[in-house]
């Protein structure tokens, strides 16, 4: 055996064992990050007796839809005759959807100015934007609920859908590091053919940029979505919660039955986790290519 051929059979040997330690250390950040899940999956399938034994057991000795049941079924005996869970859901996309979608448009429009377009200030206006994401969203709490007090917003969803709406620092910060990848070129073409910038963003840029704004979308809905101080800061009657804080008043009926609180945490995860399923190939990319410069 020649030393050439030694030296590439080492060389192999040391990729394949960098393979296998990193697939080793993937398994295992895999099994933690699932371990919760499956706990809180098993525990939800269980009886009220198995689920409050202090002996876990890793598969439901029977199975029991009695955990399911009660979070269709329960309501918060206000005059509100939907469930509550159900009640919840319904409030969390009302707020969730229209706030992710105009709030990651509003972003990617307020990105391209800051990528494509030639103004002054352009970099003192971004830097004073990306400063607002070093402010701690506690500093401003009670301001914003005063604020809201006095125009009459508390106890409904406006607080939590308005500024939202108006994008996210972060996001917009995002996008325009995706847009920097699409040539300017582009825009000079369009720029040719007639269209101003807000057509060029409608008819060009936007067409180039799915992967990132399914991203960012998808970020954004997960927030709100699973955001909990926010409602329950502004949100007051019963038929106004959320899911999060529905769950949580749940969970305080339910303190001596883990497998409803099992059930009712089970559902909320659904939501989520079929829309990143749909949309995982596409945030992929756009975190992908976010870095991306030209």
């Amino acid at each position: 055996m020649t030393k050439k051929t030694k030296k590439i059979r080492m060389a192999n040997l040391k990729k394949t064992l960098s393979k296998i330690g990193i697939y080793v250390v993937l398994t295992f950040v895999a099994l933690c990050v699932l371990a919760p899940l499956y706990v809180v999956l098993i525990t939800s399938f269980k009886t009220k007796a198995e689920a409050m034994d202090p002996s876990f057991t890793f598969w439901p000795k029977e199975f029991d839809l009695h955990g399911y049941i009660e979070v269709f079924t329960y309501t918060s005996g206000t005059s509100d005759t939907m469930p509550t869970v159900v009640r919840g859901f319904i409030n969390s996309m009302i707020i969730c959807i229209p706030t992710s979608i105009i709030g990651t448009l509003v972003s990617a429009l307020a990105a391209f100015a800051f990528s494509k377009l030639k103004y002054k200030s352009k970099n003192f206006l971004f830097t004073t934007l990306l400063v607002t994401m070093m402010i701690p969203g506690t500093i401003s709490m009670i301001p914003s609920y005063i604020l809201f007090d006095s125009i009459g917003w508390v106890d409904s969803f406006l607080p939590l859908m308005v500024p939202a709406m108006l994008g996210s620092a972060s996001c917009v910060f995002f996008m325009r590091q995706f847009f920097y990848s699409i040539p300017n070129e582009l825009m000079e073409c369009s720029e040719m053919d007639g269209l101003g910038n807000f057509g060029i963003f409608v008819r060009v840029i936007l067409p180039l940029s799915g992967p990132a704004l399914i991203a960012q979308f998808l970020l954004s809905f997960v927030g709100t979505y699973n955001a909990y101080l926010g409602p329950l800061i502004y949100l007051q009657s019963p038929e106004n919660y959320t899911l999060q804080i529905a769950l949580n008043f749940f969970r305080g009926t339910y303190t001596t039955d883990w497998a409803v609180v099992m059930a009712g945490a089970t559902v909320s995860l659904l939501p989520t986790l079929i829309l990143f399923l749909f949309g995982q190939k596409y945030f992929i990319d756009g975190i992908a290519t976010t870095g991306i410069k030209m």
